[in-house]
């Protein structure tokens, strides 16, 4: 060794990333569940015990399964519970079941979310398709009648807000009142008046746990993108298609299709773009990407909604998962061009 290279500066390698924001899973995990709370306080609201138990069954199985896989495949159990991760999961999921749903049924929803769509593919990070999306889309083909089995709101017949005076619904889900009048040629049964209008955005009618307030949603949102957990391409682009896609509809046939507001008010378009569609670990890596993505999830959820025949009359969670397995198409079509790369004849 000569005199130089006992002076050699050492120097070390590591991947990327070589700046970081001072962001973390944990935080992140954390903030997606403050987002959630308006949510989460609305349901309770509205539905009473059966939101509490519900959420408390999801997220305790969702815990509970993620532990067990780590340890069954030799992996660190505390540090990946304490990401808040499955807890995130465990309370998605438990907003996109309706109140009445057995808990027993819940319970595989949650082990279904983890240990299918989750750790399967190598826990978090490496799942193509949202978990808890994943976990409803399962209940759903396995219990259908259940999974659609749904109860009004828990409030009085009538009650008022803002001197409104507003009846409540005691049946079926907006969506599903009016696929079934479609079908059967009746006249629609929801009229867009301000009223029922204002009754939407508050979260007055039946539906999932945590897609029935638009207002809680909206707030919840907005916290995610003051924080710039989210960006907003992907809210941004699927709210909108569905507002142009149901707006031409509606244009072209007022008597049989309901309004653009509707269709955003209504289901779980708000949960699924802002809380289930912004998933960064399933969604697109560019800008552009995002916006194809949220753009296609708008026609998918449209597509069911008007077009498609059957009795389901949600589209969102199909959408989504659909979206979810073209991701990697989509980052292929629109990754940059590196500097000093030609451009293909």
């Amino acid at each position: 060794m000569t005199a130089s290279d006992s002076h050699t500066t050492l120097y070390t390698v590591s991947s990327s990333p070589h700046a970081h924001s001072g962001a973390s899973v944990p935080c992140i995990m954390f903030d997606v569940l403050v987002a959630l709370t308006p949510a989460l306080l609305a349901a309770v609201y509205f539905f009473g015990f059966d939101a509490v138990r519900l959420v408390a069954v999801c997220v305790a199985s969702c815990v509970g399964a993620e532990a067990l896989c780590r340890k069954a495949m030799g992996r660190p159990v505390k540090a990946a519970l304490a990401d808040l991760s499955a807890v995130v999961t465990g309370l998605l999921l438990a907003f996109n079941l309706p109140p009445s749903l057995p808990s027993w049924m819940a319970v595989l929803g949650s082990v279904f979310a983890i240990g299918i769509a989750k750790q399967a593919f190598g826990g978090l990070g490496y799942n193509p398709f949202n978990p808890a999306l994943a976990g409803r889309a399962f209940l759903l083909i396995s219990f259908t009648g259940r999974m659609t089995a749904w109860h009004a709101a828990r409030l009085p017949e009538r009650w008022s807000f803002g001197g409104l005076t507003m009846d409540a619904l005691t049946s079926a889900t907006p969506l599903g009142m009016v696929k079934d009048a479609i079908k059967a040629g009746d006249p629609l049964p929801v009229a867009m008046d301000g009223a029922t209008t204002l009754r939407f955005l508050l979260g007055d009618m039946g539906g999932c746990l945590g897609e029935v307030s638009a207002l809680a949603l909206l707030l919840g949102g907005a916290y995610l993108l003051a924080r710039r957990c989210i960006s907003w391409h992907v809210p941004v682009c699927y709210l909108g298609t569905v507002a142009l896609f149901s707006g031409i509809h509606w244009a072209a046939n007022p008597a049989a299709a309901m309004p653009p507001h509707f269709h955003l008010l209504t289901g779980g378009l708000m949960l699924g773009a802002w809380f289930m569609a912004t998933d960064m670990v399933t969604t697109p890596v560019t800008n552009k990407g995002l916006v194809v993505f949220g753009i296609g999830c708008g026609v998918l959820t449209m597509t069911i909604r008007i077009v498609a025949g059957g009795a389901y009359p949600e589209g969102v969670s199909f959408a989504i998962l659909l979206m979810n397995a073209v991701v990697p198409l989509i980052n292929r079509a629109t990754r940059p061009r590196l500097f000093g790369q030609r451009r293909k004849a």
